[in-house]
């Protein structure tokens, strides 16, 4: 398996679909990173040369934010959210859907399991 910024890529795919196993790299980025780098993106990634994963590594450290440094970024940005209180920042802390979706029904990702509440439905007043 070829190492790039210290994450393994398979090496059983083409090269254009191996660099989005990195964190931060999509379909646009990895057909950029191919042109620049002078990579053949329908390639396999087992068969990349060591000076061709070089020229990936340094085009990424160059003009591009991925794996840890992005997570970092991100994590600091929700940080921030957290510490100036906004709604968004209330919302991460809270573990709810941050983006504006429904939560009375279909927020299970979010809230995790439900949490029944007792005797909340059938109870019947006698009169």
């Amino acid at each position: 398996m070829p190492r790039l910024l210290g994450v393994d890529i398979p090496s059983e795919k083409k090269t254009f679909y191996s660099l989005q196993y990195l964190y931060g790299v999509g379909p646009q980025v990895a057909r950029e990173l191919c042109h620049k780098a002078g990579v053949d993106p329908e390639g396999m990634a087992k068969n990349l040369h060591e000076d061709e994963l070089a020229r990936l590594a340094s085009l990424m450290d160059k003009d591009y934010v991925v794996e840890g440094q992005l997570r970092r970024q991100v994590a600091q940005n929700i940080s921030r959210l957290k510490d100036i209180g906004s709604y968004r920042g209330v919302r991460h802390r809270r573990g709810l859907p941050v983006r504006g979706q429904r939560t009375r029904t279909n927020a299970r990702t979010r809230k995790g399991p439900k949490k029944t509440v007792a005797g909340k439905k059938g109870v019947k007043d006698l009169k």
